[in-house]
């Protein structure tokens, strides 16, 4: 059975369903297939709350239907090929499906088997992820639980969703267990595979305050690669040298957490930690179904959709447009790149559409809502050139608790009734 749309979405996450809403805003006859297997929408910012205790994981899960723009066609299967050449697309149910324009976003994959064990422990011995729906609370208890000791909160080498989450979860554990009288107890330690604690100086130096206020020992450019849960232990791969390492654990100098404490010229060395709490972040890639594709970038070591990084149109296929989690631009992966990258994507299909040349352009606008504690946030915001774009009139690099509030109750408001409807 074949069937044809003029306009083809993959993806019914916050990308795809915000493109659809604001396409037929801008031209209600356009006939708009979107392809979700996923009969559940989440609602994913809002896990790290519920990982730190401050939100319900109810709330942050509703009907997929609720949220299919009208007029458009849900088609309740998942892509497992592009032929773009033929412009048509592949089903698991076997259905192909033709178009004459693509919008590609079906997020990204999360891989767990990368790192040997962390699958098999999850939700257990102690070991969490805020990265998904079923182990979000699961690190609420963990942190809720904790007595003292060792804890250790991972960061892959990988671009990844939301990039702040790794190091969100850990300043509210720590805030926790300080207002609990036990942060004393507790030896707080980040691994990742960053070279820093936040690739924008402004806010960086705020960062840099938090981790020695909490006494974090951060070991950047270091990659785990296995979590045994049993023994709990934690392995990872560094060229940090041993001098380096004594540094970081001795002083708290804030070098340490500015710049990668490394030698690019060491060895890489394998180091394994004893733990009694860990959050783990999986690496992350493009899903199965693009990597294989023509519409992979074949330089990109994820396989992300090959894209213009200003105008989102696909490199080689121009009928092709692609957004969020899953493109090759330089980019912070979060749902406010999407809310940028969502207008331009519909300006420049709905432009080549009518034989003009794209002309709206994305300067690489993210942001990342960056809790500090119970109570306080930072807003970072910045672009391609990692330059502060700030929206208010006040300086953002200052944790505040009016960016907490916009965190906790105004942004998830704005998601549901706004954005998803394209209107914000």
């Amino acid at each position: 059975m074949k069937e044809h749309f003029q306009i083809l979405i993959i993806g019914g996450g916050n990308a795809g369903l915000s493109v659809a809403s604001q396409l037929l805003r801008k031209k209600s006859s356009l006939n708009i297939g979107i392809i979700e297997p996923s009969e559940k929408h989440y609602y994913q910012p809002a896990w790290t709350l519920v990982g730190a205790g401050i939100y319900d994981i109810q709330d942050t899960v509703r009907q997929e239907k609720k949220y299919i723009p009208k007029n458009t066609t849900w088609i309740i299967d998942a892509v497992t090929e592009f032929m773009p050449a033929e412009n048509k697309v592949l089903c698991k149910s076997g259905k192909e499906i033709s178009y004459d324009y693509l919008v590609v976003s079906p997020g990204i994959q999360l891989d767990w088997d990368k790192i040997k064990g962390l699958k098999e422990t999850l939700g257990k011995n102690n070991v969490s992820s805020n990265y998904l729906f079923e182990f979000a609370p699961k690190t609420w208890e963990f942190i809720e639980n904790f007595k003292g000791g060792t804890a250790v909160f991972t960061n892959p080498s990988t671009p990844i969703k939301c990039g702040g989450a790794p190091h969100k979860i850990m300043y509210l554990a720590c805030d926790y267990w300080k207002t609990k009288g036990i942060l004393d107890k507790c030896d707080v330690h980040y691994i990742s595979g960053g070279g820093g604690i936040f690739g924008v100086p402004e806010y960086a130096e705020t960062l840099v305050e938090v981790l020695k206020k909490y006494k974090i020992i951060t070991h950047f450019n270091s990659n785990v690669t296995a979590i045994n849960g049993d023994t709990k232990t934690v392995e990872y791969e560094t060229k940090a040298t041993d001098e380096t390492i004594k540094q970081s654990l001795s002083t708290l100098d804030a070098s340490c957490y500015a710049i990668a404490p490394h030698d690019a010229t060491a060895e890489l060395k394998k180091v394994s930690m004893k733990f009694d709490l860990c959050h783990a972040v999986p690496p992350q890639s493009a899903p199965e179904f693009i990597k294989k594709s023509p519409l992979a970038d074949p330089n990109n070591p994820y396989g992300f959709v090959a894209v213009d990084k200003y105008t989102l149109q696909h490199s080689h296929f121009p009928n092709v447009f692609s957004l969020g989690d899953c493109i090759n631009a330089p980019c912070s992966k979060t749902g406010a790149a999407i809310r940028k990258q969502a207008p331009v994507v519909v300006a420049n299909l709905l432009a080549v559409m009518d034989q003009q040349k794209p002309t709206a352009l994305y300067d690489g606008y993210s942001a990342c809502p960056i809790p500090t504690q119970h109570g306080k946030l930072m807003l970072a915001e910045f672009d391609y050139d990692n330059k502060p774009k700030m929206t208010f009139p006040f300086d953002q690099a200052k944790p505040r608790w009016s960016m907490w509030i916009l965190k906790t109750k105004i942004l998830p408001w704005l998601y549901w009734n706004k954005i998803l409807k394209g209107t914000a």
